[in-house]
């Protein structure tokens, strides 16, 4: 039977989620976030507050979208002024600002953020952090909520002694108080390249770590406003398990392990169909698109088919196999759960190429001792060996497939945390691809790279290297966001303010992520013109893949022989003549002209080439409307056309209009748009003759109504527009024997 939508609607059911590994406090829900952003404006700070602008909206927006009912705070230290509670019931607690309380994140929130204030006195990040926590347990209480403190600075201020004891006691005091609550922090030290480190520097490293090692903070130093967009992370997802169980190595050796996933492409946001149906004044309309299958025979087209009669078939060779539901079952592998070590192999017998899927990490039993043992000695075992295991792992009782993978160990350098291993899938047989490639010493010495190519191609290789010697890798996955994901949240909000804005330019941040560093490119600009001069450019004669605009044109079968004939006539009469010397700049023009084409005539469809002026508005693509005022424009110019000719003269280009106004129809999917205008400009013409004559012309070059097959996602009825096509050829049919 085939497959039938309607207007109707039925909820779809979803798969229920896993409760995270951690208790949910009566009365909270279980994603919702307490945070305080602790951000340093002080004077050293003054050429990083539009990057910790830029971070820290980017956080928000996306606590807009996933999690709206968290609740964040803004606390500014190293500010002229004074105000917090701390301030006001105690004293001291100078220059820290509480720039918005914590609320429910919103637009104020976001506008908390707008004009970052330049700070006049040096920030004291203990203070700043006394002032953070005071606000997390006056708001949360005794509540077991998610509470996080985020501090951004870049700790070069000497820091005002306590009152009594030493800075490493007042850290002791605020760790004891974090862990009583249960409050964590991130803390991102920005320090761009270059600055001198000092005692005072060195001092407040050592403290920010210090709560590192009370296992309340995790501390990171970046150097890059690139490095910071990406170091705070703006979307935390929960701990939540594939696996429990025993990690079988024999049948009387078995170790309590839990598997997570380590790593996992994060996507775009699902977006959802949006109805307008629902009158404006309509507060509490949902807006919700609801979708219902109908199934019906292709022999009965109106007789819907119930699921008692509905059965799958699978094809197998020119047949349709067909194959129940309870056939299906029995047939289905139904391992039991479990993960199984099979043996071990040398850590150089198994590619990096061959890891597949995300990457999983097997950490012993939470609180189970024995099994942190004997995990950290059998990591370490294959540690020292260079050993690493092969597993079976079955996930789920009853799961369709079965993983085969590698495991890897992972030795922990922090005291307080054990060591675990690494899982990755590895391929099955049907899963790797082999391309056998030739290599260069199989081609003959003329295609071989000679040494001056071979070292030049080295140095460029070492010039954009990535991790050069002795200098920190540039652009690593911890602090590189995905360009695409922000630049999208970026425009999502701006889409919420103005429903009609354009996407704005690409953030100078995210553009250091897509495009190669301008700074390393002019430094090494020597480098790359060796490597232009050591080859030899020539042009590839073979056939080029056709472009958009190669597409769009039409090319007869009549005009493609004389187009041969003509090329064929200009080369022989180019080899009775001696080639002129070209001009030295007329090449350079022509490339110009290529790369960046005029402007002036785009947005008008001229008579002296239609065609190529009509690619060109379809190739500016500076607002959504473009593509539909070009349409218009050709409509209107291949109308004039139709109108105006005079026996005909004119429908040879006429011709070549409608040819490029359809291809670009269906390429750009407003197929509607294509066969509207062609029926209403017939039915309106269709008692001209000369006019019959061009129609006839169309149909003779099957250039009539687009169909279904050609555009199937814009056609609500399938048959509508092939029976146009219908009427409308034989319409032109009748009309040829007057």
């Amino acid at each position: 039977p085939s497959r039938a939508r309607n207007s109707r609607g039925i909820n779809r059911r979803r798969r229920p989620r896993r409760r995270p590994d951690f208790p949910t406090p009566r009365g909270m829900a279980r994603n919702k976030e307490g945070l305080v952003l602790l951000l340093d404006v002080g004077p050293s700070m003054h050429r990083a507050l539009q990057e910790v602008k830029n971070v820290c909206t980017t956080l928000l927006r996306k606590k807009l979208v996933f999690h709206r009912s968290d609740e964040v705070g803004v606390v500014l230290f190293g500010t002229k002024e004074t105000h917090n509670d701390l301030a006001r019931e105690l004293g001291g607690y100078k220059h820290v600002l509480v720039k918005h309380d914590i609320k429910v994140v919103d637009e104020e929130t976001k506008n908390a953020l707008e004009n970052l204030p330049r700070g006049t006195a040096p920030g004291d990040f203990l203070d700043a952090i006394v002032v953070g926590l005071d606000m997390l347990i006056k708001r949360f209480g005794d509540t077991k909520a998610k509470q996080r403190l985020c501090l951004i600075t870049d700790a070069q201020h000497l820091l005002r002694d306590p009152p009594q004891g030493t800075k490493e006691d007042q850290v002791d005091t605020i760790a004891d108080q974090m862990k009583k609550h249960d409050i964590k922090m991130d803390c991102i030290v920005f320090r761009e390249s270059g600055v001198q480190h000092n005692s005072v520097m060195d001092e407040n490293d050592r403290l920010l770590y210090h709560f590192r090692d009370r296992s309340v903070a995790k501390v990171v130093q970046v150097d890059t406003p690139t490095a910071l967009l990406g170091a705070l992370k703006t979307r935390n997802v929960l701990p939540v398990t594939i696996f429990r169980g025993d990690l079988e190595v024999s049948s009387t050796f078995k170790i309590k392990v839990w598997a997570y996933k380590k790593t996992s492409e994060e996507k775009f946001p699902t977006l959802k169909k949006y109805s307008d149906k629902a009158p404006p004044s309509d507060q509490f309309a949902s807006h919700e698109v609801k979708v219902d299958y109908e199934y019906k025979s292709i022999l009965e087209p109106d007789t819907v088919v119930p699921p008692d009669q509905r059965i799958k078939g699978y094809l197998y060779g020119p047949q349709v196999v067909p194959i129940s539901s309870a056939e299906w079952e029995a047939v289905k592998f139904k391992p039991e759960k479990g993960v199984k070590l099979l043996g071990f192999a040398d850590r150089s017998s198994i590619p990096r190429s061959y890891f597949m899927k995300d990457v999983n990490s097997f950490v012993p039993e939470p609180g189970n001792t024995k099994a942190i043992v004997a995990v950290s000695a059998l990591a370490r075992a294959m540690q020292e060996m260079n050993k690493v295991a092969i597993l079976r792992c079955v996930w789920r009782q009853n799961q369709a497939n079965v993983a085969f993978g590698v495991l890897t160990p992972n030795i922990s350098s922090v005291n307080n945390v054990p060591d675990s291993f690494y899982f990755n899938i590895l391929p099955f047989a049907e899963d790797i691809r082999d391309f056998p490639f030739r290599s260069f010493s199989s081609l003959p010495p003329s295609s071989q790279p000679t040494e001056e190519q071979q070292e030049a191609a080295d140095n460029l290789v070492k010039m954009l290297d990535l991790a050069p010697p002795g200098r920190e890798e540039i652009l690593r996955p911890d602090f590189t966001p995905n360009p695409m994901l922000e630049r999208f949240y970026s425009y999502l909000d701006l889409k919420s303010k103005q429903p009609d804005a354009n996407p704005p330019p690409l953030d100078s941040c995210l553009r250091r992520i897509t495009e190669p560093d301008p700074d390393v490119i002019n430094y090494r600009a020597p480098l790359i013109q060796n490597l232009g001069k050591s080859f030899e450019l020539k042009e590839n004669p073979k056939r080029k893949k056709a472009r958009t605009q190669e597409r769009l044109a039409y090319t007869d079968p009549d005009d493609q022989a004389k187009s041969s004939e003509n090329n064929a006539e200009k080369a022989t009469a180019a080899d009775g003549q001696a080639k002129k010397p070209e001009d030295p700049y007329a090449e350079k023009a022509r490339a110009i002209e290529v790369l960046f084409p005029s402007t002036e005539k785009v947005g008008k469809i001229g008579d002296v080439n239609p065609v190529k002026d009509f690619e060109a508005m379809l190739a500016e693509r500076s607002s959504s409307i473009w593509v539909q005022k070009a349409i218009e424009e050709m409509k209107k110019y291949t109308t004039n056309l139709v109108q105006n000719s005079l026996q005909g003269d004119y429908y040879e280009k006429a011709l070549e209009c409608f040819v490029a106004l359809r291809k670009a129809c269906i390429i750009e999917q407003e197929p509607e748009e294509y066969n509207q205008f062609v029926t209403k400009l017939y039915e309106r013409l269709k008692k001209v003759d000369d006019v019959v004559k061009f129609f006839q012309l169309l149909s003779s070059k099957n250039v009539l109504l687009i169909c279904k097959e050609e555009a199937p996602d814009r056609y609500g009825n399938p048959y509508t527009s092939l029976l146009q096509i219908v009427r409308l050829t034989q319409s032109c049919a009748s009309y040829s024997y007057h």
